[in-house]
């Protein structure tokens, strides 16, 4: 009894053993990796690429003022509406002593014209309705008058312009009215009451009282790498989209292209501008950024596949095709040529037929 329970226990000692070596054994055999299958498509393939840039007016307008002086007062603010010719601020002038001096001494030199010239006159008056001198003598001191009047009220315009700016005779036209020179919204007002302003000058750009836009004719500009540059041309549409207004998508026409880069980041960009088709009723703001995407490549019917399925080699690119699925999954790797991607799907133009099944990634085992 004690022999049989002997063989037993060693039998049972055995069975785990082998058990155990059996279970490691299987347990360190490389599994044989199985793969999804991909299955070409025909599709629509569209590349394109995304440009930065920001929404401008076209006609961005900074108003001068055409003498120099102190702001007396501001008649807009940023956000109104101007018509070309409306005023938009008044200027008071400081006048230059040396000029205003000169000013007045001519005044002052007119009337003493003024006084010999009547005085002259009244006498020849006398003289000619007594029959004493010709009607021509009469009429040389007449007209001597009323050039000494004219010359004594241009003086005192002159006065007028040198001390406060404004002409007498043409007060409405005055040089310190400072008037929009274009239909549009105020963008800026830099200047307050009471801040000194200068006119522009061949030594200076003279003093912004306001900058005023056109907002109804709108540019997006932007910049584009040096490698996707020469895939763009004047005419061709892009769709613009502002991170502000996430609703509001808007259609715009290439229609300038910097012939020209400049290095940013150690970088070739070319500057991009683009006109903009603003619906009725929608408000853009000056500044806004936007970015924009052009369509730079488009085929529709073909043969297209996942890009994740590619090897690439050099310059040459390869597909795993299924050859045989039982008692596991066989490939055969073949060349194939591409065309347009859009970086998630290639356009395949030969190597493969749409058949045919191709390995993707690998199963993932739970």
């Amino acid at each position: 009894m004690k022999k049989i329970l002997r063989i037993f226990m060693w039998c049972l000692i055995a069975a785990v053993f082998i058990g155990t070596f059996v279970y490691l054994f299987m347990k360190s055999r490389p599994e044989k990796e199985k793969y999804e299958l991909v299955s070409p498509s025909t599709g629509e393939i569209e590349r394109s690429t995304v440009l930065t840039g920001k929404i401008e007016p076209r006609d961005e307008i900074e108003i001068k003022p055409q003498v120099s002086g102190i702001i007396s007062e501001i008649n807009v603010e940023e956000g109104d509406m101007v018509q070309v010719g409306d005023v938009i601020a008044h200027i008071k002038v400081v006048p230059d002593e040396g000029q205003l001096s000169s000013a007045l001494s001519r005044i002052a030199t007119a009337k003493i014209s003024l006084d010999d010239a009547r005085v002259k006159h009244e006498r020849n008056q006398l003289l000619y309705d007594k029959k004493v001198i010709s009607r021509e003598e009469f009429e040389t001191t007449a007209t001597a008058l009323a050039q000494a009047k004219a010359e004594l009220n241009a003086a005192e315009d002159a006065y007028s312009i040198v001390k406060e700016g404004v002409s007498k005779t043409n007060a409405k036209e005055s040089n310190t009215l400072v008037r929009a020179t274009i239909t549009g919204l105020v963008l800026d007002v830099p200047v307050k009451v009471g801040s000194s302003v200068i006119q522009a000058n061949t030594m200076n750009d003279g003093t912004t009282v306001a900058t005023v836009a056109d907002m109804n004719n709108l540019i997006f500009e932007g910049k584009v790498d040096e490698t996707e540059v020469g895939l763009l041309s004047v005419g061709q549409p892009m769709s613009i989209s502002i991170g502000a207004l996430p609703d509001l998508k808007l259609d715009a026409v290439i229609e300038l292209i910097a012939p020209k880069g400049t290095e940013t980041n150690g970088a070739n960009t070319f500057e991009i501008k683009a006109a903009i088709k603003v619906p009725s009723g929608d408000t853009l703001r000056a500044g806004y950024s936007a970015n924009a995407t052009v369509s730079l490549s488009k085929v529709s019917d073909v043969l297209t596949i996942p890009e994740s399925v590619i090897e690439w080699e050099g310059d040459s690119t390869f597909v795993y095709v299924l050859t045989d699925s039982l008692p596991e999954q066989k490939f055969e790797r073949k060349a194939i040529r591409t065309g347009t991607s859009d970086g998630i799907n290639i356009h395949v133009t030969d190597g493969i037929e749409k058949t045919q099944l191709l390995r993707g990634g690998a199963v993932k085992k739970n």
